[in-house]
């Protein structure tokens, strides 16, 4: 009876009679009976007359699937299991990178519609479906395939996928995060101390990364990662450094989920002929790189773009790349030792699709999501600009749909003093704050906004901003500025934010 129990919106009866093989005959008639009613119904609703499936329809339905497959099914702790192992499976779970996230799933749906569509893509391992204790799913669920292989091509052929009629779902990597961001650490601090203070008080530490301050490569840029043996010990890690519970070295720390690292097919990184240069002195130029990479075999290097204190050295063959990363890597250019990997590739496409929601693609000049004058239609402005650019050293993927509610402050509610840099992403709605967001993360100077105005042909006056960030200007960018001229103040500064956050994206085309 303990499976019965742990299966929710499935009939108790139904349940405990197929599971304990009583009255065989009664099970077996009520399983064709509800499956042929759930037909009808199903076909009802097709038409727009039918009712919302039964438990002991729901029930049939995956009994059936049980049955056809062969799999196991348990509900516990909020979810439920399908598979996990699969029958007949022997050895060890696949590895990460298996797992693939579902979002945006229709309440009603359940295992029985959602298999079949998964399987498309290769043998499933296991799928977790998230419940509601009313036996609705709350929406989403992650997959395991028996290969990292099986898990892209979900991604690729099931991502935005209309699994009903106006119901798309989201399909995307799933990585069990076993990495924490800790912030507000003093900047004299040593890979060495960070690392023995975690693991004082946390358990599972395998590593601490730490990034050199750009201007004193004595000093350390006032946060590290921490890299845990599992997910599991990384949460319980978390909570164990909730800022007040713990002060190292008497400073009050902030702690977070790391950004995930940007997962790439191996197929793609096989084509990879660019580098990625890290810890490299602002005063260090890009023609000191190019000639520094050039030394073992001439001529190699095709161009170099360096922004701050990282590098891109693009190579024109991959070979020369990945010989050039094996030498140079830990070698000393101007006295700081550099860091050399393989440049990430981004598929901008995908990205400013996704985060512009299609209002404008890479080249269009529309930036704000409202048409030229002479267009004539919406004026109001868009989802803002949020793109690529690295933020900490991570890869930092625009926020998702930022909600714009208000609540009440109810008597003796506790509000805390907080700076907004210790905030997310999906925190904020404005290129503005985006920008000057990623500037200060970046230990950027703020971004200076300069404004010009014009006056039309009607008399009305145009306006429009030039950027100027100084920590990154160079002589082939020292400023900013969109071509187009806007007729209120806050639509020219969202504008070149916008602007600026893209061309900082054309300038960084492979990220970490």
């Amino acid at each position: 009876m303990k499976k019965a129990e742990n299966i929710r919106g499935i009939g108790d009866e139904f349940w405990a009679a197929f599971l304990e093989k009583k009255w065989h005959s009664t099970w077996k008639w009520h399983l064709d009976k509800a499956v042929a009613d759930m037909h009808e119904e199903n076909k009802a609703a097709a038409n727009g007359c039918g009712k919302i499936r039964s438990g002991a329809q729901n029930g049939a339905a995956l009994l059936a699937l049980m049955e056809k497959t062969g799999y196991s099914m348990v509900q516990q702790n909020g979810q439920r299991k399908f598979g996990g192992p699969p029958p007949g499976w022997e050895g060890p779970p696949p590895p990460r990178g298996c797992e693939v996230f579902v979002g945006k799933i229709p309440r009603d749906m359940y295992e029985d519609e959602l298999v079949p569509v998964f399987e498309r893509a290769g043998k499933i391992y296991e799928l977790r479906l998230m419940m509601e204790f009313s036996g609705e799913n709350r929406g989403y669920a992650f997959v395991m395939y028996t290969t990292k292989e099986e898990a892209q091509l979900a991604i690729k052929i099931l991502n935005n996928y209309e699994i009903r009629p106006g119901k798309f779902i989201g399909v995307c990597v799933s990585l069990d995060n076993c990495r924490l961001f800790i912030g507000a650490i003093p900047k004299d601090k040593k890979k060495e101390e960070i690392l023995n203070e975690m693991k004082k008080v946390t358990e599972g530490v395998v590593d601490v990364i730490v990034y050199p301050n750009a201007t004193d490569k004595t000093k350390n840029r006032g946060f590290a990662f921490v890299e845990y043996e599992s997910h599991r010990a990384a949460a319980m890690a978390r909570r164990r450094l909730i800022p007040g519970t713990f002060q190292p070295w008497g400073h009050t720390i902030q702690v977070d989920w790391a950004d995930p690292e940007k997962v790439v097919d191996e197929e793609t990184m096989q084509r990879v002929k660019v580098l990625y240069v890290r810890n490299l002195m602002i005063s260090t130029t890009e023609d000191k790189i190019k000639a520094e990479f050039n030394k073992f075999k001439p001529g190699v290097v095709e161009r170099v773009k360096k922004l701050r204190d990282y590098a891109f050295v693009h190579f024109f063959h991959r070979e020369d790349a990945v010989a050039a990363m094996s030498i140079m890597n830990g070698k000393c250019i101007d006295g700081a030792s550099i860091e050399v990997t393989l440049a990430k590739p981004v598929n901008k496409e995908s990205s400013w699709k996704q985060h512009f929601n299609g209002q404008i693609s890479p080249g269009s000049e529309n930036l704000l999501g409202f048409p030229d004058k002479e267009d004539g239609a919406q004026k109001s402005l868009g989802k803002p600009a949020s793109l690529a650019v690295r933020l900490n050293g991570q890869h930092s993927p625009g926020p998702p749909e930022v909600e714009r509610s208000t609540y009440p402050i109810f008597p003796g509610i506790k509000l805390t003093p907080i700076s907004m840099y210790s905030l997310k992403l999906s925190h904020f709605s404005s290129a503005v704050m985006h920008l000057d967001y990623f500037c200060h993360k970046n230990s950027w100077a703020p971004p200076e906004y300069c404004l010009y105005s014009t006056t039309s042909q009607d008399g009305k006056i145009l306006l429009v901003y030039k950027v100027l960030i100084s920590s990154i200007a160079d002589d082939s960018q020292s400023y900013f500025m969109p071509e187009k001229l806007c007729t209120t103040v806050e639509d020219a500064k969202e504008l070149a934010a916008q602007f600026t956050l893209l061309h900082l994206a054309n300038c960084t085309p492979y990220l970490v």
